[in-house]
C-alpha cells in the first residue's frame, strides 16, 4: 500500500479538488481526514462542474471509494444534500462513500452557536468563521462532550447527550439562542437508519486496504495557514490541517506515506479575517480576484487577494515537509506587465527568519519583493512545461528554486486537462 496526502499550502482555496481528482483515476481509496463542510472544491469534469463540501473529490472517480475520516466533523442533513447534488448531475455515489463511526456530529445546534459566538467576539476581533457550526463542534469534542457517529445509532445515549449539550448551550446563551432540542432529536429518528449503510469502522478497512496493497489518496481540506497549531491564530479553522491531522484523522500510519503534494496557488487568496502581509487592496487585488473568479465554494464570499507569499510556502513546506508541488492557476496572470513575489519579511528593520507567531507583528511586516517580468501570452492550451511561455516558466524556476521543492504540476486552466505534469 501507498499513501499520497495532497495539502494545501497557503490559506486554502489553492485548486485541491483538480489535482485530487486526477489523481484519483489510479487510487483505490480517497480519504478525508479532518475538517468538515466548510471546506470546497470545485472539479470541472466530463464538461460538468463539481462542487464538493464534506465529500472527498475522489467520487468523480466511478471506481474510487470515498472514506470520511474520524478527525472530521459531519453535517448529517448536508451530507445528504450533497449526496443528491451529485446524483442529479449523474454521479453514481452507490456503495462508495463511508463515514467513520469515529467522526463527530454537527449538529444545527452547532451551527447556531457558531453565530452567536461570533456575534461576541464583535468587540475584540471577528475571525470570519463560515457559519457551519465546525468550531463549536470541535470544541464539544476537545471538552468530552461531543456526539459521535457511533452514539446515533444508539438512542438512549444520543439523546442524553444532545440534550445535555443543548443545557449547556442553553445555559451560556441564554434567550438568544432560538433553538428546540426535541426537534432536532426527532429529525434524527428518521436519519438513522438512511445513514446506517455509510457508516463504518474505519480502522479494519484501511487494514484491509494495507493488506490488498491499495493505492490511497489523501485529501486536505482547508490548509496550513489554517492550521489550529501552525496557522495564523486565531483566524484558523478548529483542527490539524497539516500533515498531522492526516496522522491522526485517518489509521493509515506513517511508514505508508509515499509522497506529499503542497498545492501552491500562483498567487495569494484568503477568505476572512486575519493578517495578510501581500494583500493587494487596489487595482492588482481586484484583477486577481476578477479573473481568478476568487469567490467560496462554501460561502460566496469574494476572496482577499494578493501576490504569491514565498515566506508562507517555505514555512509551509517546513511544517509538511513537501515532497512535491502543484502549481496552480498560472494563467490567471497571463495578463500582467509585471508579477511581484514575496521572498522575505522584516519587523522595525530586522528580517524575520521564519513566518511569526504573534498575528499583531504579522500585520506590521514590511515585505521584501521580487519583481519579474510577466509574459502577456495565454498559458492554458499548453500540454507541456516548455510549450509555456519563456517569462512563465522563469517564474516557475524562481518559485522552484526558492522552496528546494519540484514543482510537478502546474495548472494553467479550469478543466482536468489544463495540468501540466512535469
Amino acid at each position: 500500500m501507498s499513501v499520497t496526502v495532497c495539502l494545501g499550502s497557503q490559506f486554502g482555496d489553492e485548486g485541491k479538488g483538480k489535482l485530487v481528482d486526477i489523481l484519483a483515476n489510479n487510487a483505490d481509496l480517497c480519504c478525508r481526514a479532518q475538517g468538515g463542510n466548510n471546506a470546497g472544491h470545485t472539479i470541472v469534469a466530463n464538461g460538468k462542474t463539481f462542487d464538493f463540501h464534506i465529500l472527498p473529490s475522489g467520487l468523480v472517480n466511478p471506481k474510487c471509494i470515498n472514506l470520511v475520516g474520524s478527525g472530521c466533523v459531519v453535517h448529517v442533513p448536508s451530507f445528504f444534500k450533497e449526496l443528491e447534488a451529485l446524483e442529479a448531475h449523474g454521479l453514481d455515489t452507490t456503495d462508495r462513500i463511508f463515514i467513520s463511526d469515529r467522526a463527530h456530529v454537527v449538529f444545527d445546534l452547532h451551527q447556531l452557536v457558531d453565530g452567536l459566538e461570533e456575534v461576541e467576539l464583535a468587540n475584540s476581533f471577528i475571525v470570519g468563521t463560515t457559519r457551519k457550526g465546525i468550531g463549536p463542534t470541535y470544541s464539544t469534542k476537545m471538552t468530552r462532550s461531543g456526539v459521535r457517529i457511533a452514539d446515533i445509532f444508539d438512542p438512549e445515549i444520543f439523546e442524553a447527550k444532545l440534550r445535555r449539550l443543548a443545557y449547556g448551550f442553553q445555559k451560556r446563551f441564554g434567550e438568544l439562542l432560538q433553538y428546540d432540542v426535541e426537534v432536532e432529536i426527532s429529525r434524527y429518528k428518521d436519519y438513522r437508519g438512511k445513514l446506517a449503510p455509510y457508516v463504518v469502522d474505519q480502522i479494519p478497512m484501511l487494514n484491509s486496504a494495507k493488506q490488498q496493497n491499495l493505492e490511497i489518496l489523501v485529501e486536505g481540506a482547508n490548509a496550513i495557514m489554517l492550521d489550529i497549531d501552525y496557522g495564523t491564530y486565531p483566524f484558523v479553522t478548529s483542527s490539524n490541517t497539516g500533515l498531522g491531522g492526516v496522522l491522526t484523522g485517518l489509521s493509515l500510519g506513517w511508514r505508508s506515506i509515499r509522497e506529499v503534494v503542497g498545492v501552491v496557488k500562483a498567487y495569494t487568496t484568503r477568505v476572512g479575517s486575519g493578517p495578510f502581509p501581500t494583500e493587494q487592496l487596489n487595482k492588482i487585488g481586484a484583477k486577481l480576484q476578477s479573473v481568478g473568479h476568487e469567490v467560496g465554494v462554501t460561502t460566496g464570499r469574494k476572496r482577499r487577494c494578493g501576490w504569491l507569499d514565498l515566506v508562507i510556502i517555505k514555512y509551509s513546506h517546513d511544517v509538511n515537509d513537501y515532497t512535491s508541488l502543484n502549481l496552480t492557476k498560472l494563467d490567471v496572470l497571463d495578463d500582467f506587465e509585471e508579477i511581484k513575489v514575496a521572498t522575505d519579511y522584516s519587523f522595525e528593520g530586522q528580517r524575520l527568519e521564519s513566518f511569526p507567531a504573534n498575528p499583531e507583528m504579522l500585520a506590521k511586516v514590511d515585505v521584501t519583493y521580487e519583481t519579474l517580468p510577466g509574459w502577456k501570452k495565454p498559458t492554458t492550451g499548453a500540454k507541456s512545461f516548455y510549450e509555456l511561455p519563456v517569462n512563465a516558466r522563469k517564474y516557475v524556476d524562481f518559485i522552484e528554486k526558492t522552496i528546494g521543492v519540484k514543482i510537478r504540476w502546474i495548472g494553467v486552466g479550469p478543466g482536468r486537462e489544463n495540468m501540466i505534469s512535469r
